[in-house]
């Protein structure tokens, strides 16, 4: 996106504002797909939680992509978004069996992972079919705490108590239809990946009557320049001829299942906040923005990364710069950056945030959440509001204490 776009944009909805570029989410679904594009049946289903506004859901079902939802409500997102509950998965962690009966309830596909809730939905529900989340106890990902295949991980029914589940198939008689792993965010290794494919696949062996393999996703994406980021593509070829070839020795057509989040959001979204100050220090030049951890909270939970630049001065003499939030907390966005000039008053833009950016916003310090924006057929679409007062006291109740 230009940055006169960007600026336009925050001068019509002023800031912080997050804004989406949907050619670029369907030029990475297209990716995707393309990659895989040797596998007959193919199954994307984006992950709700990384993005979750009703307005980027319409846009995944005019793809024809599926979604995976981790809540009773984003399943009710998706359907208000006008998804077939046969293109939703219900991949829950530590639910209750409730929660589970309100999704099944509703017709979408059940991701079950662990052994307690397995057994009590087979004994209550045998004839509703049941995919099994494994965790194949390889890490995959970077971070440890995106990481979730590892053998401490909550995620998941260890591979190694495959006969536990068999026997609670055998004792309730339900029907298990897939099977699921997720590794973790941000991978790298393709040879580790396709490991925990043959772990996965020796999973499927155990039972006659899959129809598909959910694979997770996880893919890395670049933050920056020169990035490293998951070749795709020969994760395609690779895990796709392996795909093929197990499927004609397991003796029927098996789907194969993803569910990327941030490979297809992230790199769509930006974020633009303007400076408030710029504090010089003994040993630091700070430019604090209207914003803080409240609207972004990735650099400060997981140390991650995202390129800033001025786009009010694009073209001015760099300086270093440690941009910083007004939340009465330490927020810093990033230390130490070469930034073009910066004064007061300039808008900053962030990079990179499509993915888990608006979705683990905050009212922290009684603050507003920002708006969103999307970029459609280069026309902008006001897709949230920003939050008023109002917002906040909404279901505060305003009782007199005598």
């Amino acid at each position: 996106m230009e940055k006169n776009l960007l600026l336009s944009l925050v001068k019509k909805y002023d800031s912080p504002l997050y804004v989406y570029d949907a050619s670029k989410i369907e030029a990475q679904y297209k990716r995707i797909t393309n990659a895989f594009s040797s596998v007959k049946s193919l199954k994307i289903n984006y992950a709700v939680k990384a993005l979750s506004n009703v307005s980027v859901l319409k846009l995944f079902k005019k793809l024809n992509s599926g979604i995976d939802t981790v809540s009773i409500q984003e399943v009710q997102l998706g359907l208000k978004a006008g998804f077939d509950p046969k293109d939703i998965i219900f991949t829950p962690n530590g639910v209750s069996l409730e929660e589970i009966e309100k999704a099944a309830k509703l017709g979408v596909n059940i991701n079950i992972d662990n052994l307690s809730i397995l057994e009590q939905f087979g004994q209550k529900y045998p004839k509703i079919p049941v995919c099994i989340r494994i965790n194949p106890h390889v890490m995959a990902g970077g971070h440890h705490k995106i990481s979730v295949g590892h053998i401490d991980s909550k995620f998941g029914i260890s591979i190694y108590q495959i006969p536990h589940i068999k026997r609670v198939v055998e004792n309730t008689g339900m029907h298990i239809n897939g099977i699921h792993m997720h590794t973790g965010s941000d991978i790298l290794d393709i040879d580790t990946f396709l490991r925990a494919t043959e772990i996965l696949l020796d999973a499927v062996k155990e039972f006659d009557t899959i129809d598909f393999v959910d694979f997770g996703s996880g893919f890395k994406v670049p933050y920056k320049e020169n990035d490293i980021q998951t070749n795709i593509e020969e994760l395609g070829e690779r895990l796709g001829k392996r795909f093929n070839d197990f499927s004609k020795e397991y003796g029927r057509e098996l789907t194969l299942m993803f569910e990327p989040g941030k490979f297809l959001v992230s790199e769509s979204g930006k974020f633009l906040a303007k400076v408030n100050v710029i504090k010089q220090t003994t040993s630091t030049v700070f430019a604090g923005i209207d914003s803080g951890f409240n609207h972004l909270i990735r650099p400060m939970m997981y140390d991650s990364y995202h390129h800033i630049t001025n786009i009010s001065n694009p073209k001015g003499r760099e300086r270093y710069y440690t941009v910083v939030g007004y939340i009465c907390e330490t927020d810093t966005f990033g230390s130490n950056r070469r930034i073009s000039e910066v004064t007061e008053g300039d808008v900053l833009c962030f990079d990179n945030a499509g993915a888990y950016c608006y979705s683990m916003t905050s009212n922290y310090n009684s603050r507003f959440r920002p708006a969103e924006v999307l970029i459609y057929n280069d026309k902008d679409y006001l897709i949230r509001e920003r939050e008023t007062f109002d917002d906040i006291l909404r279901n505060q109740a305003n009782i007199t204490l005598e």
